[in-house]
């Protein structure tokens, strides 16, 4: 999930801007797209549609790309402009299964893949180690776009997603038409993370001091206990979703890869120094580790309801964008921010673009 730093930063800090409702925000954004232009052109209003109108997509597709066999699922002109979906822990290309129609009646192509260690996604060698620090999954993602011969995109996503976009965007800019971060700039500098933060802090990352124990290890290697703890946490970071069991167990499939647990724990041990990275990610985790800048168009978004979302007005992360920027609150949605809000995230996508 997110830099336990940034929220540390965030604790006891007021709430900032108001937030604004996904329904109030979708008619502040009809209002501003319809006089707003940009080269001349209005900035299209995406439709708002319920959440879980769409429960499946309808073909994973496959390619090598990289260290990977990349399962993706597509949608839309194979010509249209790109949109790269990137989803986060605990969760899949499911968090995109509302937004990537409405981006794709949009005439965008969207690409939603599976990251490494997730769904249809497999390692192309077992000898590859399965290893998962934040540079190795952008280096996934940009292989991806080499595969499918993809120059530049907007890049979206949540969680990892949003790392993993904020990292293209501040190391390969030229690959990046627009960003959308939730939860704003979540780049890891592993060194901060080893300096203990607030209580309230650490309390949200229980499963982050469980995974680095042996006990939460064999948690995570049983596949009945990593199902029934993921969609705990799933309760916790969205108190208002009120998602079925048919809606978690499609993501739930996606947790049954072989190397799930070994990528999810490598990640969040890496990301508190309990481990080392691979040397052939040295160099990009030295660049990350002085907290680039990022000079993309971007929309931020923050979700009221996220226990790792408390400042609310995206202060605490300002400084880091420097390209034309736009920041907003969403009242009443959890961690799941596309799923839980997907017409308010599809509008993010759009306006990004037109920034």
């Amino acid at each position: 999930m997110i830099n336990r730093r940034t929220f540390s930063k965030a604790v006891g800090l007021g709430t900032g801007a108001a937030a604004v409702s996904p329904s109030g925000l979708q008619a502040n954004a009809s209002a501003a797209t319809a006089s707003s232009t940009q080269g001349g052109t209005s900035v299209p209003t995406v439709p708002t549609i319920t959440p879980g109108t769409h429960t499946e997509f309808r073909t994973i597709r496959h390619v090598k790309a990289g260290l990977l066999n990349i399962g993706y699922a597509e949608a839309g002109p194979a010509h249209g402009p790109v949109v790269l979906l990137l989803h986060g822990w605990p969760y899949d290309i499911h968090s995109y299964v509302d937004v990537a129609p409405l981006l794709a009646d949009q005439d965008y192509r969207v690409i939603v893949p599976y990251l490494r260690g997730h769904g249809s996604t497999r390692f192309l060698s077992r000898h590859t180690r399965r290893t998962a620090e934040q540079s190795a999954i952008a280096l996934d993602i940009i292989a991806l776009m080499d595969a499918l011969k993809i120059h530049k995109a907007v890049l979206a996503g949540f969680d990892w997603g949003s790392r993993t976009a904020d990292i293209i965007s501040a190391l390969w800019p030229e690959r990046v038409k627009a960003l959308v971060s939730t939860s704003g700039y979540l780049i890891t500098n592993v060194k901060t993370q080893l300096e203990p933060a607030l209580p309230a802090v650490e309390h949200n990352w229980w499963y982050q001091w469980y995974f680095a124990t042996e006990r939460g290890k064999k948690a995570m290697e049983n596949e009945k206990e990593r199902i029934a703890l993921c969609r705990y946490v799933w309760t916790l970071v969205s108190p208002n979703w009120n998602f079925d069991d048919a809606t978690y167990a499609r993501t739930a499939e996606a947790f049954t890869n072989p190397d799930y647990a070994a990528i999810v724990l490598y990640n969040y041990r890496w990301r508190i120094g309990l481990i080392e990275g691979e040397q052939r990610y040295d160099r990009y985790e030295k660049l990350l580790a002085a907290q680039p800048s990022i000079g993309v168009p971007t929309v931020t978004l923050d979700a009221a309801l996220d226990p790792f979302t408390l400042a609310g007005d995206g202060s605490t992360y300002r400084n880091h964008f420097t390209g034309p920027y736009a920041h907003r609150t969403i009242a009443d949605i959890g961690h799941n921010l596309p799923q839980e809000a997907p017409t308010v995230f599809a509008q993010a996508v759009v306006d990004a673009d037109h920034l």
